[in-house]
């Protein structure tokens, strides 16, 4: 694992897709920095970082985009599936590689809330915190990213598909906001939810007998628990898909200074999932 992680983390200064993410995000947010907190004087850095979070919608794409669709294409992924190397090693190898590119930056942001102190008032412990859980949310869309670029052999069709999964994660409270709140329309979201997921799974394991039958069991306890008590399907959609809201668990640090823990095992989940499918999908390809 460890002689992967090197050979990618250097690849990404090698090919200067490292240093343009590192310099773009450090330069869009020293702009911030130098508008909010030192011409205005407003004393968070944790309000500056928050307007940082529309460069993560490009950013992460473009060092995930070549995680496995470039192996794919070159056909040099079947060096990494015929190595004396598990296939989870190989993706953490990776995952770590660009964390560590993402690591650069916000190392660099610890220096800002310092330069605050040296002006004036400055709320540190707010700061840190709210530096860390940038870092560990950019994490969280690099586990997306490089599950999405394991579908597929071409870098474009990975940047484009990963760009458009955050934009809907960013402006997700948004989309809710379009959502119906009946209880029917509710338990037809779940149904639709539980679907997606028997489809995959069937995608993944070729077991119609698996995947059917999550599908019949899921809809069975729906449609029974809609007609005991069907009130608890109003607004289900929203309670449900609101979890999705991931950038929530950050700008409640920036606007109120809140730490919400179970909104960072959240995060931690979510790379773990992530994780996994990755290595799902290429072992799918392994044993196809």
């Amino acid at each position: 694992m460890l002689a992967i992680y090197k050979r990618e983390l250097r690849s990404y200064f090698q090919s200067m897709i490292g240093c343009v993410f590192v310099a773009f995000l450090v330069a869009f947010t020293g702009i911030y920095f130098m508008a909010y907190n030192l011409n205005a004087g407003y004393p968070y850095f944790s309000y500056t970082l928050s307007g940082s979070l529309i460069v993560f919608l490009v950013g992460i794409p473009l060092i995930t985009m070549k995680s496995f669709s470039e192996e794919r294409k070159n056909k040099t992924d079947q060096l990494l599936l015929t190595a004396p190397v598990g296939i989870g090693k190989v993706v953490l190898g990776k995952y770590l590689a660009m964390v560590s590119v993402l690591a650069v930056p916000n190392l660099i942001f610890c220096l800002f809330p310092l330069i605050i102190k040296l002006q004036g008032t400055a709320y540190l412990k707010v700061d840190y915190i709210s530096i860390g859980v940038f870092f560990l949310l950019g994490c969280v869309y690099i586990a997306i990213g490089m599950f999405l670029s394991s579908l597929t052999e071409s870098q474009i069709i990975a940047f484009i598909t990963t760009f458009g999964v955050l934009l809907m994660l960013y402006l997700w409270d948004g989309i809710l906001s379009f959502l119906p709140s009946s209880a029917i329309s509710g338990m037809v979201g779940i149904l639709i939810l539980i679907t997606i997921v028997a489809a995959y799974i069937q995608h993944m394991t070729g077991n119609w007998i698996l995947s059917g039958g999550i599908e019949l069991i899921g809809a069975a306890i729906c449609i029974v628990t809609y007609i005991l008590k069907s009130n608890l399907f109003e607004n289900m959609l929203t309670k449900v898909l609101g979890n999705l809201a991931l950038a929530n668990v950050f700008t409640d640090i920036t606007s109120k200074s809140i730490v919400d823990i179970s909104g960072i095992v959240l995060y931690l989940s979510i790379i773990v999932v992530f994780i996994f499918l990755t290595v799902q999908a290429i072992q799918k390809r392994r044993w196809s």
